[in-house]
């Protein structure tokens, strides 16, 4: 049985102690203390790939987490494109054809484009079963007027992923984060928050730990994968403010 984020707060640690009193009757067992939100586990030596390596989003991610040390495999449906990058890049990266990267992999970050999200992880669910995906998709759509959100029929881009992966651990994140500060190496540090959305508190508390890899980067829980819709469609309101104010607009969460 998986522990959900919040359980993890309140479930008792294995070997407690109870408190007797003095007469030797016994008390109710002593409460385990809360998990410290910020105790996030070392990421540094997993192998990230990155579906969809080759694309603005995809590449920007890749060359940051490689800049912070961290084993990158860039993917795409073509293996060449993913070397060409991968040889752009540098930084120990490897690229590889899509299933060969996910095969390949400890944590599968999925940046590939709206229309061709669903067909992609469908022909990888054997690749990514048992494996860490974090969905990074923004459905939208574009006309005159701007950015738009669209929802899909399972809610979100990340539902859609835990539907198509019933053997993956999917987690949703990095939606918010301007393609091309990631890809400016000039840029030393990106001053945003990274909502992270997920079923299993292990899972999430991972992929905070491998956002704060980037430097400025937090990685903030934000709920469960029913909540990502929110999240993703948010990024239309940012690609009107980037356009408006000719900016690169991320987000802050205030008080944590």
């Amino acid at each position: 049985m998986t522990t959900s984020p919040d359980e993890a707060n309140t479930t008792s640690g294995p070997g407690e102690a109870s408190r007797t009193s003095g007469s030797g009757s016994s008390a109710a067992p002593v409460s385990a203390p809360a998990k410290d939100p910020w105790d996030l586990p070392d990421a540094s030596g997993l192998v990230v790939g990155v579906l969809g390596g080759t694309g603005d989003q995809g590449r920007g991610l890749a060359y940051r987490l490689a800049r912070a040390g961290q084993k990158v495999l860039i993917g795409s449906r073509r293996e060449e494109r993913a070397r060409t990058a991968s040889a752009e890049l540098g930084l120990g990266t490897e690229g590889f054809e899509n299933a060969e990267c996910a095969r390949r992999s400890d944590v599968v970050i999925v940046a590939v484009p709206w229309d061709g999200h669903g067909k992609t992880l469908e022909g990888l669910r054997e690749e990514l079963a048992g494996k860490l995906v974090v969905d990074c998709v923004n459905p939208l759509g574009f006309d005159k007027k701007g950015a738009y959100a669209i929802r899909p029929e399972e809610g979100s881009a990340a539902e859609q992923a835990a539907a198509l992966l019933p053997e993956s651990r999917v987690t949703a994140a990095f939606h918010h984060l301007s393609a091309a500060l990631l890809q400016d190496e000039a840029t030393e540090s990106i001053d945003t928050d990274v909502m992270v959305l997920g079923e299993v508190r292990a899972d999430t508390d991972l992929v905070q730990a491998l956002a704060a890899r980037i430097p400025g980067v937090r990685g903030i829980f934000a709920g469960r994968l029913r909540n990502a819709h929110q999240v993703e469609s948010l990024t239309a309101n940012l690609v009107s403010t980037n356009r408006r104010y000719k900016a690169h607009a991320g987000l802050r969460v205030t008080d944590v």
